[in-house]
């Protein structure tokens, strides 16, 4: 009898989770990753989490449900770049005027700390609970930029540093002991920027006036009675009363499901038939590299290697049943060589009659614009940052510092300029003509690349250029990108472009099979030189602090430091 209930439960159970009302739950404690996982390492490291891309698809299958009744998203203290910040709000805008119930509960936006970003995703959502004991962080927009000329000066290291242009600071890093004039602009505009989007957006999700936002901005953070007052926030509460009324709202008998099991259910995706025409969906993310994508085992996040991305991009453009290509771009820059091979297969990619739609990330910069500008379109967020159209490079010159500490050093070596590269010298002043040369040239293809690709005359592109970062919502109005949007934006508009339906399948590419995965690829036309590997990388865990301290561990265009605002 009791083999008899248990599988009379489980029938009913079956049956309920097929017909009765649904809840869904998205927690962000842990964050999101970008896209699917690129090499073994990444998928390890990203088992529990949930991917951007299945949430946006599932939000918006969502929409249409009639069983989803509503969302509850958590905000947790991971950080959140901005860019995915703007992508996750607009789908809850979508689902909210699907008119599916939108909530989110925070235990803090900022504990002792800022919560502007991770606010601003709140403020979104048609019910916003805070737990009693939490704090809304609305501080406001700063960016902090750390000079090195002074300590290296007291450790005898020479910086030799030259750029491409006076936007390009990376190299002020090293040589100034604070911001320049151009330095302080760029900035300034960034984080004004920046700031006027997270205004309107909390103006308009809260019903309040953006001068009314400005001012509470000035006042906080908000101890959590005060942001209740203040209207930023609807009730103060703990976990179990927030579901308890979400409940009472939708029906008793709702289940939770999470987006992430939602999204992979047996109806949730369209699959394509076979010889269906697609749009293949390729990933960027992380510095860009010569050689295959991956990941470290001792830290430092991903890279976009060359390889791998050209290899899946070939392979796309091979394919007669893709009809169009979506290049998912996060990225603030690296190798100029690699991101010049890429550049040219979205060139390829274009001129076989496949049309090409760049959807950027929070970070598309540097390299990482050097990637997209080829694009057909380029569709960014408002808040990604992209442009720093610019190159700089150079030499830290430690002979100094191996003098204090009374290191010796000598070179045996045949050919004027042998050792050039030695950090040990400075240049001499025929070396530092070649540099110049160097950075010239490098600089000259990137903006007339720039200005072939977007359509503007050279002089127009050197002024958008000069090594400025923009947010997309300035660079949009300068003609560097085309629409502001996410990454559904960008697949409808493949899709359009392409004269393919509206819900024409989309398919990650490459999509291998697990014996593909396994076997080594027969040349590199093989789709399976797609895959990204594990890798050792120079600064291993010391790779972001590297960054910060804007070392050229990936090549000379780069962005200076850590620039995601979160």
């Amino acid at each position: 009898m009791d083999a008899t209930k248990v599988i009379i439960d489980g029938v009913d159970r079956f049956r309920q989770r097929r017909t009765a009302p649904l809840v869904l739950e998205l927690d962000l404690t842990e964050g999101l990753t970008e896209g699917p996982p690129a090499d073994p390492l990444s998928a390890l490291l990203s088992m529990r989490k949930t991917s951007l891309t299945d949430v946006l698809s599932a939000l918006k299958r969502a929409r249409t449900d009639p069983r989803v009744k509503a969302l509850i998203v958590k905000i947790g203290t991971r950080p959140l770049g901005l860019a995915m910040v703007q992508e996750l709000r607009q789908a809850v805008v979508h689902l909210r005027a699907a008119g599916k119930l939108t909530v989110v509960f925070a235990e803090t936006f900022g504990e002792f700390a800022t919560g502007t970003i991770p606010y601003y995703l709140g403020s979104a959502f048609e019910r916003v609970y805070l737990q009693p004991s939490g704090d809304v962080g609305l501080t406001g927009v700063a960016m902090e930029q750390r000079f090195l000329r002074g300590a290296l000066g007291k450790l005898g290291i020479e910086p030799q540093m030259g750029q491409r242009h006076e936007y390009k600071t990376a190299a002020n890093t090293f040589t100034q002991d604070h911001m320049t004039d151009a330095h302080r602009e760029s900035m300034g505009r960034i984080t004004e920027s920046v700031t006027e989007q997270v205004v309107a957006g909390v103006a308009e999700g809260r019903g309040l006036e953006p001068a009314r936002v400005r001012e509470l901005v000035d006042q906080g953070p908000f101890i959590g009675a005060e942001a209740v007052e203040a209207g930023l926030v609807d009730r103060l509460a703990y976990r179990d009363e927030v579901y308890d009324e979400v409940k009472r709202a939708v029906g008793d008998d709702a289940l939770l499901l999470y987006v992430g099991r939602y999204g992979k259910g047996p109806i949730a995706k369209k699959l394509p038939r076979p010889g269906e025409q697609t749009v293949a969906l390729v990933h960027g993310h992380g510095a860009i590299r010569l050689g295959r994508s991956g990941r470290s085992p001792l830290g430092g996040g991903s890279s976009m290697g060359s390889d791998t991305v050209c290899a899946a991009l070939r392979a796309a453009r091979r394919d007669e049943h893709v009809k169009a290509v979506v290049f998912r771009v996060d990225s603030p820059g690296g190798s100029y060589v690699a991101s010049d091979a890429i550049w040219r297969e979205v060139v390829l990619t274009r001129k076989a009659g496949k049309p090409v739609v760049v959807s950027m990330g929070d970070l598309a910069a540097s390299g990482g614009y050097m990637v997209s500008m080829a694009a057909d379109a380029i569709v960014a967020q408002p808040g990604t940052l992209t442009g720093s159209i610019g190159v700089f490079g150079g030499k830290a010159v430690i002979g100094g510092l191996l003098e204090k500490i009374g290191v010796t050093s000598e070179t045996v070596g045949e050919g004027a300029n042998s050792a050039m590269f030695s950090p040990t010298n400075a240049f001499s002043a025929a070396q530092w003509t070649r540099i110049n040369a160097w950075l010239d040239r490098v600089y000259d293809d990137f903006v007339n690349k720039v200005a072939e690709g977007r359509g503007l005359t050279r002089e127009r592109a050197h002024e958008l250029a000069k090594g400025r970062v923009w947010t997309g919502a300035d660079a949009h109005e300068g003609g560097l990108v085309d629409e502001l949007g996410g990454l559904e934006d960008a697949l409808a508009l493949a899709r359009r472009k392409a004269g393919l339906p509206a819900d024409s399948p989309v398919r990650v590419y490459p999509r291998l099979n697990p014996l593909e995965r396994l076997r080594p690829p027969e040349s590199s036309e093989d789709r399976t030189a797609a895959l990204a590997q594990v890798r050792l990388e120079a600064w291993g865990p010391l790779a972001h602090l590297a960054t910060e301290l804007g070392l050229p561990s990936y090549g000379p265009l780069m962005l200076p430091g850590s620039w995601t605002i979160r």
